[in-house]
């Protein structure tokens, strides 16, 4: 059965979600699910853009033949490469070979890397370059490393829509509201939303920035991304989110602590330092186990707050694997700009921070606070001293 909808009158969604996938690119938990979005445009000339993951293909065909309605195909706009996006365009093509694939020159290259052959028909664009449909003038704009290098978007400048590629998107399946206004995005969503632009563009803040730039001259009135909700009010929020996230700022003045313990030593001391901190009038604590949460829960986490406690056990004379694994993903997505504080354990040679120091200096712009403190196998009541002081040093930095 066909499922499509109309943003517009001529604009009409014929993506689809997928709730059975537990891991997204096999790596990050999506337990609310992921939409792949596609969108038909009909106007003197059809316009498909983008394709969906081969999970979703059936309810996308169906889509597609019901938006065109007895229409042929003319174009095909592929804004990114990525399996996600594309795995259903030669299948599409065989269905509808009367249509020209119109992408860039790099993605071109990417088709003929999966499939081993490319489109009949190709239009390599770049940017600037425009298509006319009729009433509708797109213009394709260059989007590379957002966040592979063949990117690019689409800007409709009659309807003033921005077809963004995976930008703007977050995860998360549809369940018949399509617009982010229709849903309350700010409470349910924007962790997802959070998750997925740091774990999946993260790395790539200055490309972000630069498209970011392209995108404030363009008077831009609804977006379509590749995955969530489309937006259409209050862009400049969302908008304004992703400024913050790819400058690497901190999106809130607070504190996560993020704990890898072993026996309950560690953990005891991190979640005592977290009630100093609230009787000293912190607000909005978060506590994580390193060794239950996903690693990317923790990495957006540690890209929202300010502040970040660390708290590792030593093991195998290192730092406990879920702690090493959190810095190594920490650096990779260009982790910068926050301010951290230090708890060892080790019961006969605690150096974790350390260990835990000579990983953060490899990061730019990150300052610790206070005196790490260190335990022997556990808290000794002296200690609270200890934890007490270094509350007082991350409420003064605060």
């Amino acid at each position: 059965m066909q499922n499509t909808q109309h943003i517009t009158n001529n604009l009409i969604y014929v993506g689809a979600s997928d709730r059975r996938l537990a891991l997204f690119e096999n790596v990050y938990p999506v337990p609310r699910g992921v939409s792949y979005n596609s969108y038909v445009l009909l106007d003197e000339k059809s316009v498909l853009f983008d394709t969906v993951d081969a999970s979703v293909a059936q309810q996308f065909y169906e889509n597609v033949e019901a938006a065109l309605a007895g229409r042929k195909l003319d174009y095909v706009v592929v804004h990114h490469m990525e399996p996600d996006h594309a795995a259903t365009l030669m299948d599409l093509m065989l269905r509808h070979p009367e249509a020209t694939v119109v992408t860039t020159a790099k993605a071109a290259q990417m088709m003929e890397q999966f499939f081993g052959t490319k489109p009949a028909q190709l239009m390599a664009v770049k940017e600037g370059d425009t298509l006319c449909t009729g009433t509708h003038t797109l213009v394709f704009t260059m989007a590379p490393m957002v966040h592979w290098p063949e990117v690019m978007m689409t800007y409709d400048s009659t309807a003033k829509v921005l077809f963004s590629a995976d930008a703007f998107g977050t995860f998360g399946a549809l369940s018949g509201n399509l617009f982010a206004d229709q849903m309350d995005f700010e409470h349910e969503w924007i962790g997802d939303a959070r998750r997925y632009y740091i774990n999946i563009v993260g790395k790539y803040g200055l490309q972000v920035q630069n498209v970011l730039k392209k995108a404030a001259t363009l008077d831009i009135q609804m977006i379509c991304p590749l995955h969530g909700p489309i937006w259409r009010e209050n862009l400049g929020w969302f908008i304004g989110k992703h400024d913050v996230w790819s400058r690497y700022e901190p999106e809130d003045k607070g504190v996560v602590i993020i704990y890898g313990s072993i026996y309950g030593h560690t953990e005891a001391a991190a979640l005592r330092l977290g009630t100093l901190l609230s009787e000293r009038g912190v607000r909005g604590i978060k506590a994580y186990d390193a060794s239950h949460t996903h690693a990317s829960k923790l990495v957006a986490e540690c890209f929202r707050a300010s502040h970040v406690v660390l708290a590792s056990s030593t093991y195998n004379n290192g730092l406990f694997t879920p702690i090493e694994g959190l810095l190594a993903d920490l650096k990779a997505h260009a982790w910068q700009k926050r301010t951290v504080a230090l708890i060892e354990n080790g019961s006969w040679a605690a150096q974790t921070a350390k260990l835990m120091r000579a990983e953060l200096e490899q990061m730019k712009d990150i300052a610790i606070v206070g005196e790490p403190v260190s335990l022997k196998s556990a808290a000794a009541p002296a200690q609270e001293q200890q934890l007490a002081a270094l509350a007082d040093q991350i409420v003064s930095s605060l």
